[in-house]
């Protein structure tokens, strides 16, 4: 915690929010030479509702910043997700993945940060945007913990402040207030569960709605089990999904249709109560730009819509977001310039993505897709190329794609 005489008056970048995203982008502009204030809402370590899975994109991001060998040294390894069908098929795709559950993650990527220069406040939660002569956006109006405001100067300041519209709506770069999704995970132990679930598990059935469900290994006994569903627009408040009582019900159905799950709850120990949060997805829901400022991370939208899978991207927006601030350096078109260019380089990826959420709508599709891959290592790769960001998962589920699930196997 900061305490109150060494509160930092002004800085060249505030970075609001030190989950991936906000931390992974304090830590370049803190190498490149930026005096860097990094803070959040609550202190750290702190729990965040997340599936917890690292996929390849996530190590290649950590690779990046220097934390991954420690993240796995921490990390639950596995080698394959089990993909479950509505008809009770599978099929297991290999790919580089770990589950570590955020509160251990993101405590490292920012360290990583305050290791490399950025200063540490906390807690501290974005009120306002300050602003210049020119209505530039030169700091934030922050609330500190003990109730106090406090008012920090900045050349330029990213939001990364997660799914919650808040922050975004206070800084007028709301787009969109409600989620293109929720989700409910918990954590149970379940010693006896340990040797029978060691990959990842992921499942689609009718019960499940426009979703799915997941259970995740975490290590020594304990897995994050959830469920999410998306397409959630004008039904649920980000602020109301660990209430959705519609979700729990997703939950409930979850643990009757897979056994696995029904047994890791019933002989386990709950490891506190199910947690809920919203998903902004694609890319979309608010504005990513504006002088002085910029949204990285889920603020911007940088969960992937069909998989659910947002912690890579929201460290790829959070160093995108770092590297146009370092080229630009004081010329405020070229940094938003270069962070919107980047950003939208990478849209047309979370629109293959949005085009593959059909499998969530139609669980058959994931029927006929895993009965497949059982029997074709081509059809089984390209599963595997689509959590290795090798393949575009749109083609699985389109018209030519799906027609060639039905060529000759191989």
């Amino acid at each position: 915690m900061t305490t109150p005489h060494s509160v930092p008056v002004s800085c060249d970048v505030l970075v609001v929010g030190a989950g991936p995203a906000g931390s992974a982008c304090a830590q370049m502009l803190a190498r490149a030479g930026f005096d860097v204030v990094l803070c959040d809402r609550h202190d750290f370590p702190r729990d965040k509702v997340c599936g917890d899975a690292l996929i390849p994109d996530a190590h290649r991001a950590l690779a990046r910043l220097g934390v991954l060998d420690e993240v796995k040294a921490q990390a639950a390894g596995a080698s394959h997700v089990g993909c479950f069908g509505p008809r009770g098929g599978r099929v297991d795709v290999p790919a580089t993945l770990a589950v570590l559950p955020r509160r251990a993650l993101d405590d490292i990527v920012r360290r990583a940060a305050l290791a490399a220069g950025a200063r540490w406040l906390a807690p501290a939660h974005f009120d306002a945007p300050l602003f210049d002569a020119g209505q530039r956006v030169a700091g934030a109006r922050l609330r500190l913990g003990g109730g106090g405001v406090h008012e920090l100067q900045a050349r330029w300041t990213v939001l990364a402040t997660g799914a919650d519209s808040v922050a975004l709506i206070a800084a007028d770069m709301c787009l969109r207030r409600l989620p293109t999704g929720v989700a409910l995970r918990g954590y149970v132990r379940n010693d006896a569960m340990a040797t029978r679930i060691g990959r990842l598990e992921v499942v689609w059935h009718r019960a499940l709605r426009t979703g799915y469900g997941w259970i995740f290994p975490c290590g020594d006994g304990v897995f994050n089990i959830g469920v999410g569903i998306t397409h959630r627009d004008g039904q649920a408040g980000g602020s109301s999904a660990a209430r959705d009582p519609s979700l729990r019900e997703v939950f409930a159905a979850f643990l009757r249709v897979h056994g696995p799950a029904r047994e890791l709850m019933e002989g386990g120990t709950r490891l506190g109560e199910l947690k809920g949060a919203p998903l902004r997805c694609s890319l979309e829901g608010a504005r990513w730009s504006r002088a002085g400022l910029l949204v990285a991370g889920e603020a911007a939208g940088s969960t992937y819509l069909f998989t659910g899978e947002g912690i890579g991207k929201a460290l790829e927006t959070g160093m995108r977001a770092a590297e146009a601030i370092e080229a630009g350096a004081d010329d405020d078109e070229a940094v938003r310039t270069g962070y919107e260019a980047a950003l939208t380089a990478l849209k047309p990826r979370f629109a293959h993505y949005e085009q593959a959420n059909r499998i969530n709508d139609h669980p058959w599709l994931a029927d006929l897709l895993i009965w497949r891959a059982r029997h074709s290592q081509r059809i089984l790769g390209r599963l595997s190329g689509v959590l290795e960001e090798t393949h575009n998962p749109a083609t699985l589920v389109s018209a030519i794609g799906l027609l060639g699930l039905f060529l000759p196997f191989g």
